[in-house]
């Protein structure tokens, strides 16, 4: 669930071209109509025309933060969310304030998500081990808890309290000592209360006010208010994935969880999908943003009709429908030739929400090569995975999917190797480590080894 996470975010997408069932609608195509580069255009997320522009905008305020501090944050905070110049640092009775807001319906949904998700990632956790790789060589992995880690929870077109929750639950079940969380200023400059609700059922308290890519810049060097963390997550727009690009590759900059930007899905549908919900489905991720991509790769050319007049009926009744519209501008109905073909295109893809809309999605599972989280079936709505199924929202965009999952315990913790070696084992595997060592040229490597084996014999218990 990438989200929107300023209002700097504002680059407009890469437009495909006008869409087949209006200017609001989405487009349909067959993919065997398209050559290889229309191909790509098909599939090139939203997110690539805004490139150049963000790159270079958030350089500036990254150094910004860096020389400004706290002050820069208060002119960023008026500048891009038209937020009064205040106070950071969210207190304690702000805190009960805010918490007092939210409804108590939607007090009890928080707690029970919070439940769901704690229940999934904890099964999951990372365990130590220990093995005996050799007579006398017992080689352990150890965790630990990344000591100080910034969570970033966006809110700059729609607040999203679900994402403290699937940020602050791993953070806490992997141990970590501090956590500090950020996130964006209404116009009151206050952050939105059932953001801090999610917060507070995670037993948070050190919340600070300010969003986008300056509260990515606050949290990688440190201000007077905001401490310097080792390790930034969460999901944002395109502003906010840059800028934490940019600081995971400085020199001594923090860690990242992974590229989580515009949010993404893409549904295969089969004959027998339901287009009402196929269409449900699709609006639901293009509503996140403009740069957003929903695509729909079905092998039925009726159902491909079906879902594009289900789109345009749903769209016109949708709050947020300016927003969805612009997401359908880069957006697509996919006409493939069969399933495996549509399978195909998925993988390539490599989506951040995978939906298999088809009557027997669990013999396609195994076909399913790479996308972040995966939706089986007409009844698992990928809403659920956002809020409350358990699973974390906080995944993989932009193709990252080829090479690494969703946010989870182990994101927050390090693991450290550890080998224990008696002189028998060094015996067993000293000669293996001189071979390789000479072969390597590291003779100083290799008189770490012979120098202790020189002495083996003289030491009790060597045999």
């Amino acid at each position: 669930m990438a989200a929107p996470g300023g209002a700097q975010g504002r680059g407009g997408p890469h437009h495909h071209g006008a869409a087949g069932g209006g200017d609001a609608g989405v487009r349909t195509v067959l993919w065997s109509e398209l050559d290889g580069a229309a191909r790509a255009d098909l599939l090139a997320r939203g997110t690539a025309a805004a490139g150049p522009q963000v790159t270079a905008g958030v350089a500036d305020i990254l150094s910004g933060v860096r020389e400004g501090g706290d002050t820069a944050l208060q002119e960023y905070a008026e500048r891009f969310d038209r937020a009064p110049a205040q106070s950071l640092v969210v207190t304690g009775e702000q805190f009960d304030d805010a918490v007092a807001q939210v409804p108590t319906t939607l007090r009890s949904a928080i707690s029970q998500a919070a439940g769901t998700i704690r229940a999934f990632h904890e099964a999951g956790m990372t365990r130590d081990y220990e093995v005996e790789t050799a007579p006398g060589v017992r080689c352990a992995r150890v965790v630990r808890p990344i000591r100080r880690v910034g969570l970033y929870v966006p809110a700059g077109s729609a607040p999203l309290p679900s994402t403290a929750l699937m940020l602050a639950i791993p953070a806490q079940l992997a141990g970590c000592p501090e956590i500090v969380l950020c996130t964006p200023p209404g116009e009151d400059g206050l952050p939105d209360p059932s953001v801090l609700a999610a917060a507070g059922e995670c037993g948070l308290s050190r919340v600070f006010v300010v969003g986008g890519a300056q509260a990515v810049a606050a949290m990688a060097y440190g201000t007077e208010s905001v401490p310097r963390c080792d390790k930034i997550f969460g999901p944002g727009n395109a502003w906010v994935t840059e800028a934490k690009r940019q600081v995971s590759t400085a020199e001594g900059g923090p860690g990242i969880d992974l590229p989580a930007g515009p949010s993404e899905v893409l549904v295969i549908a089969d004959t027998g999908a339901d287009p009402e919900f196929v269409a449900a489905d699709l609006l639901s991720q293009a509503e996140h943003g403009p740069d957003s991509q929903v695509l729909l790769l079905t092998d039925d050319a009726s159902l491909a009709d079906a879902v594009a007049e289900q789109v345009q009926a749903q769209l016109d009744v949708l709050p947020r429908a300016d927003i969805a519209a612009k997401s359908l501008a880069s957006s697509a109905i996919v006409i493939t030739a069969d399933l495996p073909e549509a399978l195909a295109i998925s993988n390539d893809y490599a989506p951040e929400h995978l939906i298999l809309a088809l009557r027997e999605p669990e013999r396609w599972l195994d076909n399913v090569e790479r996308a972040g989280s995966v939706f089986l079936g007409d009844w698992a709505p990928e809403t659920l995975g956002d809020y409350c199924s358990g699973t974390n929202h906080v995944l993989p965009t932009a193709g990252a999917a080829r090479w690494t999952g969703g946010v989870n315990v182990a994101s927050f913790q390090i693991a450290m190797t550890v080998q224990r070696v008696t002189p028998a084992g060094l015996s067993a595997l000293g000669p293996t480590a001189v071979e390789l060592s000479a072969a390597e040229g590291l003779l100083g490597h290799q008189a770490a080894v012979t120098r202790r084996l020189a002495r083996v014999g003289t030491v009790d218990g060597a045999s």
